[in-house]
């Protein structure tokens, strides 16, 4: 099963772009997850939409040839990240590879909320109907504290985290073989 990593931050040492490559060795026996970045997406534009730049069109191919999307945020002014819209603005208009893709979110923040408020607005955004991506509930993964949870190579440290993202990564399996 392929997987596309949507992570919302574009910093070079970001905890959420660490917590994808975390899930990426941890269970690459399970699926195959690709990261993509955001830092060479440009800012959408109506007027360009039909015709977009390349890095747009690699980037909506890798969303249209993956079985799921796991998004990946952080949390900025008690939502999601301006990059992370932008990008969501780009995959919900003229061909629409989001719709009927499967989705499930995560998000690491030093806060001990995690990304709790990003992951509702994120949710919600998901149902749009430009989108109209079903999102796995009842697994969300709300790192707070991500700093104490996770070593300067991003390993998790923090077993009742490791055991947790274990148990989501059950249920999504098995969420993803009944809507085969």
């Amino acid at each position: 099963m392929k997987v596309a990593a949507i992570v919302g931050s574009i910093r070079k040492d970001s905890y959420n772009k660490k917590l994808a490559q975390f899930v990426q060795k941890r269970y690459a026996e399970k699926f195959d997850l690709e990261i993509l970045t955001l830092n060479d997406i440009p800012m959408y534009n109506q007027d360009i939409e039909e015709n977009p730049p390349q890095e747009v069109v690699a980037f909506k191919q890798k969303v249209k040839d993956a079985d799921a999307v796991l998004w990946i945020t952080p949390e900025y002014n008690s939502s999601i990240p301006g990059v992370l819209g932008n990008a969501i603005d780009w995959l919900s208009r003229v061909d629409k590879v989001m719709i009927g893709k499967p989705s499930w979110i995560m998000g690491a923040s030093m806060g001990n909320l995690g990304t709790a408020k990003a992951q509702m607005h994120l949710r919600d955004i998901l149902f749009a109907i430009g989108l109209s991506s079903p999102v796995l509930i009842g697994n969300d993964v709300y790192i707070g504290a991500v700093h104490t949870k996770m070593d300067d190579e991003g390993n998790i440290t923090d077993e009742g985290t490791v055991q947790f993202l274990d148990s989501v990564v059950e249920n999504f399996m098995k969420w993803m073989q009944l809507n085969k």
